[in-house]
């Protein structure tokens, strides 16, 4: 199921802030060169985490799930002057690719890229953490939101990627085990009132939260 209608979404990618031309090189070389480039968060998905970091300014960020890279770029662009990224993905494949582009942008000193588990790394972490993006394994969603929830500063604010999972999540027949999952992390979060939330209908969903 498509939950945004293709031309809407081009629309709204051509009102919308350019990509810079690394990103655009990014975007281009994981669709020719990385299995999957549908993980990519791409150029409006991009520019909206890139205007949220810009209206935190945050001085720590956390990324589960780097995948290629392009999601940490447009975070980043949002960090303050000292401010510092970590983003982590257990793909090691994907390393010198992502790394390569990194490495090539103004970010590269204030990217701290890991290649780990979250599950064991969060706990390296010392908070008082910003701003966290997810976009990893759907079935850990949960288990990284415990690890995390205490090391967000109040008012921090936190976004799940795919949380419609292409609308499966209200398909009745659809019950394989990441669908199930997201069902319960968004219900865990919907009854957690320890922070506020919106869901919007942007790519593949977005969760919001913000840490009361």
């Amino acid at each position: 199921m498509e939950i945004v209608n293709e031309g809407i979404e081009e629309y709204a990618r051509l009102h919308s802030g350019p990509e810079s031309d690394l990103l655009k090189e990014l975007n281009r070389e994981t669709h020719a060169m990385v299995m999957q480039p549908r993980m990519l968060s791409g150029h409006l998905q991009g520019r909206f985490l890139s205007f949220i970091a810009k209206l935190i300014n945050p001085n720590l960020i956390v990324e589960i799930g780097t995948y290629t890279g392009y999601s940490a770029l447009c975070l980043a662009e949002g960090l303050a002057e000292k401010g510092k990224l970590i983003t982590m993905d257990v793909n090691e494949e994907l390393e010198s690719f992502t790394r390569s582009f990194f490495d090539r942008s103004e970010f590269a000193l204030k990217i701290d890229y890991r290649i780990a588990d979250a599950q064991f790394e969060i706990e390296k972490i010392d908070g008082p953490i910003d701003l966290v993006f997810i976009d990893a394994d759907k079935k850990s969603n949960g288990l990284y939101f415990d690890l995390l929830i205490d090391k967000i500063r109040p008012g921090g604010i936190l976004i799940i990627d795919n949380v419609l999972w292409s609308g499966k999540v209200i398909e009745e027949n659809a019950n394989d085990k990441s669908t199930k999952a997201l069902r319960d992390f968004n219900q865990k979060c919907l009854e957690d009132s320890r922070v506020e939330k919106v869901m919007l209908p942007i790519r593949d969903g977005l969760l919001m939260l913000r840490k009361k």
